[in-house]
């Protein structure tokens, strides 16, 4: 096998020197982190370890298919665990509940792909090259030398599958393709995730759908397209906010956007900002560190708290200045 960060080889020793483990994923997880939660928690439950997976948020139904076992629970205070695991998280706040209830531990470890990861772990393997971190808990199975089974590739693929948008995003490399290409020889199931992740959408989605068509706007000579979801949105909707994921992408389809901008109505004075940029002049993760948040070049997000239209102002005069500078 090629040559491995020295990481890793410390990461699979503490995986084998302990029993208990605690594999935490960040608030309103999205594919690569419950692909990646799960793959690595099956892996480790084959093993022999006691495992469950923590989020604050329950995972997407979308989703569920990977986790027939039950094996994500609500975190519960209290809890001892020998290692805790978090995945695909990028800062220790981004554990949200979770993080109140994992400090009886032994050891702390962070598997994440985020250029912006605050390296809050004990053990911290951020690899801001790969576009997920699936495939980083592929490489951590490779070099442990750990049965890839078929349901283990099912959660891995759909992790990198997700957050590459089916492979279509610049950040995927040709190794992303090489390993997807091991998951599907190894038994994942590409028309049961199709049909599960992508084309099964529930009515809720549809009408969320119909109220962005309804109500983007442009703006910066179209450069710009965003739009607000508010509360009352959700409730005509019929959804709870788990048919959010993968709205913003229909905005920034549009040919002249380059920046696309989703406002999440979290509380009166608290927005959930989500931004996309479809060019490599205008890094997104810049943007939303202006204002706590954070994430890749291409797509990135922040809880900005403030009035809504203060909120709005502000991010997309950010975003117009880091227009005006691409040129």
């Amino acid at each position: 096998m090629k040559s491995h960060p020295k990481i890793i080889d410390r990461i699979v020793e503490c995986l084998r020197q302990n029993e208990t483990f605690c594999v935490a994923g960040h608030v309103r997880p999205d594919g690569d982190c419950v692909g990646s939660q799960l793959g690595l928690a099956l892996a480790l439950k084959a093993e022999g370890k006691k495992v469950v997976c923590w989020n604050e948020d329950e995972i997407p139904p979308k989703y569920a298919f990977l986790d027939p076992d039950h094996l994500f629970e609500k975190p519960k205070p209290g809890r001892k665990f020998d290692c805790v695991i978090a995945t695909d998280c990028a800062s220790f706040e981004r554990l949200g509940a979770v993080g109140a209830c994992i400090t009886d531990r032994k050891v702390f470890i962070n598997i994440d792909h985020h250029a912006s990861n605050t390296r809050y772990a004990d053990l911290n393997w951020v690899s801001p090259r790969e576009p997920s971190t699936g495939e980083l808990i592929y490489r951590l199975l490779k070099v442990a030398k750990w049965p890839i089974t078929r349901r283990i590739s099912d959660c891995l693929f759909t992790a990198i599958s997700t957050d590459t948008g089916s492979f279509q995003y610049a950040t995927t490399r040709p190794g992303t393709f090489h390993v997807s290409a091991e998951l599907v020889t190894r038994g994942a199931n590409l028309a049961k995730i199709c049909d599960e992740v992508y084309q099964s959408y529930p009515l809720s989605r549809a009408r969320l759908l119909k109220h962005v068509y309804s109500n983007f706007r442009l703006t910066h000579r179209n450069q710009i397209a965003y739009f607000w979801l508010k509360k009352a949105d959700f409730a005509r909707a019929g959804s709870e906010g788990d048919d959010t994921e993968g709205l913003i992408d229909h905005i920034r389809a549009i040919e002249p956007v380059v920046v696309a901008c989703v406002f999440e109505e979290i509380e009166p004075e608290l927005t959930r900002v989500s931004l996309r940029s479809k060019s490599d002049k205008v890094n997104v993760s810049e943007i939303a560190a202006q204002f706590g948040g954070g994430g890749h070049p291409a797509a990135a997000g922040a809880r900005i708290p403030g009035p809504a239209s203060s909120v709005q102002r502000k991010v997309l005069t950010a975003v117009k200045k880091a227009l005006d500078s691409a040129k």
